[in-house]
Formats: structure tokens, C-alpha cells, sequence
């Protein structure tokens, strides 16, 4: 079971295989974009327990050698200390600009060691070996990387694409429920972004893929895929369309600066949690009926996730101190919002014509029903 894809980038083009077997394959995958036979690998602490010395088996196997740097997992890792940390053990180790980083773990992981890999030495190649859900459908691919800082979140980084993304769907099997739904707050974001037809069929194959069952697991990851690299071959640095891809994220990131990028929220969950408030102030306006949101959080329900601020255990702010932390958001210009709105599941569009007051309404109501 293997497809691949390919992000047409001119000379930053780049495959992304998706499949099963890709970690214990590894060395030979990778031995054709090494100059001499050894990685650098950064990578967490959950995913180097289950998961280092089968890539370390599947390298050697090629006779490709590995050093790794095990991180503390979580979102408090994409930090200045984590990336310093991360950058001078990279030049500890002698790695040089015709050598390749290996970015081995969720999306924190691939954030930071491609910011890493962005800046040593003016920049070296990195493969992406996403782990997670998220990071198969999501981060893995498209270039953007960074850290967060206490002001926002990824409001650190750089544009740097990978040189091949591996997906290997079997890793999904060892996640957690929690951890795989949390992705798949992104995997029903491009149904709602952009193909009804997609979300139809999650609704339709959801559970099925949640269960284990790996051909819709491979679709899911796949159809994904295919939707982000086609906005990113039309718009790299999200000076455009890309921009869609945010659905839900300007809720989401001021949700999870107000957790303190903690275990109460997780991104994708944030995302999910984003989407459904995205399409509510977009039905409040007047862009979509108020099927669409309704229809959203019953499929989002159906599948176990986060839906509402009542899911998010803990204080929370109140409405207006969440608008202040978007004002945060990497996309404001000139001191205005940008959302993602909806005029129905599948058609997002981007604007900053949006009513802050219904947006605190929102909010408010979602609030006051903790």
C-alpha cells in the first residue's frame, strides 16, 4: 500500500509517499538525497520510545548511520530554549549543509527541527517522518516552520520545504485516541475548506478510520495531502490562498495561548473546536445558513472530538481578552483580523470584513456555557 504525490515547487520540488513499511524502509527512501551516509534525527520523547530504533533498524538496514536528539514531547517544546538547544546540537554534531536533518515525530517536532534546519549554516536539507495524524495531513507538508512565542503561537520561522515527507500510516496505529482525533480536526478542516464531496465521505467513513481501518486511513491522509499541496504549489508563502488553510486557527491559536500551549488543548483539537466557532460567526453574518455549522458539529460530535469552550477543561479568559490574543495572529495586517468564513461546507473564503461584535457574541454564548 504505497501512493505518492508530488509537490511541484520548481527546483523545491518534493515527494511525499504515503503508505505503510516507510520507517523499517527508511535508509533506502532516504540513502538517494545523502551526500555521505549518516542523519540527524530529532525527535520526542513518546515517539523515540515506540517508535527510534525502528528507524534506526530501517537506516542501518541501508548502512546509513543516525545520531538523535530525544525532546521533551509537547507544544511547550517549540520554544527558544528546545530550538537553541536543537541548533547547537546539530553543529555538535558537524552537521553540514549537504547533510540531511530528519524531522521524526508529530508537528512540533517537524516545526522545529525544519526552523532548525532553516537556519543552520544558512540552511540544510530535512526529511519530514511525520508520526501523528496532524502531521501526516498537515504540518508535515508545505514548508512553513517555526516556534512559538509568548506573544502567539509560530509567530518564529521561516518558509523551508522539505526534501521528501515519508507517512507512514502503520505509526498511526500506536496513537492514542486522543492524540488521533486531534488530527483529525485537520482532516475535516479540507473537507470544509474547500470539498463537501471529502467531507461527505467522512461522515460516511469516519468511525471506520478512527477504528483502525487503513485503507481509509491512506485515502484520508492522501486526499489531504493532495488538497494542501495544490494550494501550496499556487501559493508558497501564503500570500494568497493558502491563507484557507487556516480555517479555524485564528480561534484555535487564541486558545491555546490562553492554555498555555498546555495538554488542556491540543492543536487539533483547537482546530476543531476553531472550526465550528468559524461557522458559527460566519452563519451569524450572513455568509452561510445555519445548516452548515450545525452540520459540522454533529459530525465533529459523531466522532468524539472537542466541539465547544465547554470541552476545554480549566478558566479561560473571557471574550474580549480571546479577540485581544487574535489580534496576536501572524495573519493580522494593519491591525485587522483576518478569519477564514464559510458560505457552506467546502467554500472558505478569507476576509477581514468581519463584525468583531457578533465575534464577541459568539464567544460570550459559547462561554457562559461552561
Amino acid at each position: 500500500m504505497h501512493e505518492t504525490l508530488r509537490v511541484n515547487l520548481a527546483e523545491r520540488s518534493y515527494d511525499i509517499k504515503i503508505g505503510t513499511g516507510l520507517i523499517v524502509n527508511a535508509g533506502a527512501e532516504i540513502s538517494a538525497y545523502l551526500d555521505r551516509p549518516r542523519v540527524a534525527v530529532l525527535t520526542d520523547e513518546n515517539v523515540a520510545a515506540k517508535h527510534l530504533e525502528a528507524l534506526r533498524t530501517g537506516l542501518t538496514a541501508s548502512g546509513v548511520d543516525m545520531v538523535a536528539l530525544t525532546l521533551p514531547a509537547g507544544e511547550a517544546t517549540k520554544s527558544w530554549p528546545h530550538f537553541e538547544r536543537s541548533v547547537e546540537w546539530l553543529l555538535e554534531q558537524k552537521i553540514e549543509r549537504r547533510d540531511v536533518v530528519v524531522a521524526f515525530g508529530g508537528g512540533v517536532i517537524g516545526d522545529l527541527a525544519g526552523f532548525a534546519a532553516a537556519v543552520l549554516r544558512r540552511g540544510v536539507r530535512f526529511v519530514q517522518i511525520p508520526t501523528s495524524l496532524l502531521a501526516q495531513v498537515d504540518s508535515s507538508v508545505g514548508g512553513k516552520t517555526g516556534i512559538n512565542a509568548p506573544q502567539g503561537k509560530n509567530l518564529i520561522g521561516a518558509f523551508h520545504q522539505p526534501t521528501l515527507v515519508l507517512a507512514d500510516i502503520e505509526v498511526l496505529g500506536t496513537l492514542t485516541p486522543r492524540d488521533f482525533l486531534a488530527g483529525y480536526g485537520e482532516v475535516a478542516k479540507y473537507g470544509m475548506l474547500g470539498d463537501e464531496a471529502f467531507f461527505e465521505w467522512l461522515e460516511k467513513n469516519g468511525p471506520a478510520l478512527a477504528s483502525g481501518d487503513m485503507e481509509a486511513r491512506a485515502y484520508a491522509v492522501k486526499r489531504s495531502c493532495e488538497m494542501k499541496a495544490d494550494i501550496v504549489e499556487r501559493d508558497e508563502t501564503e500570500l494568497g490562498d493558502r491563507a484557507l488553510l487556516n480555517l479555524g486557527h485564528t480561534f484555535c491559536h487564541a486558545l491555546e495561548a490562553a492554555t498555555g500551549y498546555s495538554d488542556r488543548l491540543f492543536h487539533g483539537e483547537g482546530v476543531a473546536v476553531g472550526c465550528a466557532l468559524a461557522f458559527e460567526v460566519s452563519a451569524r453574518m450572513g455568509f452561510c445558513s445555519q445548516e452548515s455549522p450545525s452540520r459540522v458539529r454533529a459530525h465533529l460530535k459523531t466522532m468524539g472530538m472537542k466541539t465547544d469552550l465547554a470541552d476545554i477543561k480549566g478558566a479561560l479568559p473571557d471574550a474580549e481578552a480571546l479577540i485581544a490574543l487574535m489580534r496576536q495572529d501572524k495573519k493580522v495586517v494593519d491591525g485587522q483580523i483576518k478569519f477564514v468564513m464559510a458560505r457552506a461546507i467546502g467554500d472558505a473564503f478569507v476576509t477581514s470584513d468581519v463584525d468583531l461584535d457578533i465575534v464577541k457574541t459568539v464567544l460570550s454564548e459559547a462561554l457562559a456555557m461552561r
